[in-house]
């Protein structure tokens, strides 16, 4: 986010609670008809604040997923959403990691049949295996790696 709009979004939204502080302690010391007036008019200047606010933040690129709103609608913490998702997430990713690792040892199982009923290709198999290997992700090699324990 620019700083420019920031800054101006700060100062709309410091507008707005200043003047829901404001109508809060109106409320709370009114008395009457004599205060009526004054608390309208803050009513009427919270809503031009809201509208001040909402024409300042509408150049910004913000999307929320509507699976999101529906949530919040339903009155459940968004947070338990987010934390929801990231284990469906992470039991995908080890679904096809394991998938993936269950693929690699086909490829592995089909290339040393391959060559045992053609070791004349035996050259070709190599060069094709290794063209397809990607890796993993290997913990252990990334740990070592940022301990500087690599190749101990």
């Amino acid at each position: 986010m620019a700083p420019m709009i920031q800054d101006s979004l700060d100062v709309r939204i410091q507008d707005v609670i200043q003047n829901l502080y404001d109508i809060q302690s109106d409320i709370h010391g009114y008395l009457g008809p004599e205060t009526q007036q004054e608390l309208i008019r803050k009513i009427h200047q919270l809503t031009s604040s809201l509208s001040t606010l909402s024409t300042s933040a509408s150049p910004l690129p913000i999307t929320l997923p509507p699976e999101i709103i529906d949530y919040i609608d339903g009155g459940r913490n968004p947070d338990i959403y987010t934390r929801e998702m990231v284990e469906v997430v992470q039991r995908n990713n080890a679904y096809l990691k394991g998938k993936s690792e269950a693929f690699g040892g086909f490829r592995d199982k089909l290339a040393e049949e391959i060559v045992r009923a053609m070791p004349d290709k035996e050259g070709d198999v190599k060069d094709i295996v290794e063209g397809n290997r990607i890796p993993c992700g290997d913990v252990s090699n990334e740990d070592s790696k940022v301990n500087g324990t690599a190749g101990s």
